[in-house]
């Protein structure tokens, strides 16, 4: 049950230790969009969330891997000025792969950021890069997104009985 838990975990992308990342050797932030860096019904980046990622790309390199299509990232892509993935099909690596073989960055360099145990950290940990789970911003999924969450309840549960893991109890 390793695989599925996060390297850090924080309320939301406002709570990350950007610093530390960056004394890790962390060079490269993939972001997962949906309930990430914005709500589901967010058609354009929230302007937080434009703020904290512009003032990051000094020190870093940013993209969005997402499950979703194209036509639903490419207005953060273009808000941000990042590059992306869609139909990253996570857990696959596949995303993160691209990314990496475009961009030549070192796995260990690299970090899988996002709301979902089921394909962000997993997808995170499959390709042996650091993770960070943080709080999905609301309750509104896709509906396929429902049945990862009766999965990472599950894995919650199972954590929280091992005293390995609990929601609420953030950790760097």
């Amino acid at each position: 049950m390793g695989i599925f838990k996060p390297s850090m975990y924080r309320k939301n992308i406002f709570d990350i230790n950007y610093e530390k990342l960056k004394e890790k050797g962390i060079r490269c932030l993939v972001f997962d969009l949906d309930n990430t860096l914005g709500l589901l019904d967010n058609e354009k980046c929230p302007r937080n969330v434009k703020k904290l990622i512009k003032g990051l790309q000094d020190d870093f390199l940013i993209f969005i891997a997402s499950n979703n299509n194209m036509r639903r990232i490419k207005p953060y892509m273009e808000d941000l000025g990042v590059g992306g993935v869609s139909l990253a099909m996570k857990p696959s690596t596949r995303g993160l792969r691209k990314i990496q073989k475009k961009y030549n960055v070192k796995k260990k360099e690299m970090v899988m950021i996002g709301d979902q145990i089921v394909t962000d950290v997993l997808a995170g940990k499959r390709f042996h890069i650091m993770t960070v789970l943080v709080d999905p911003l609301g309750k509104k999924d896709l509906k396929i997104t429902g049945i990862n969450r009766y999965w990472e309840d599950k894995i919650i549960r199972h954590y929280e009985k091992r005293g390995k893991f609990k929601r609420g109890n953030y950790y760097d």
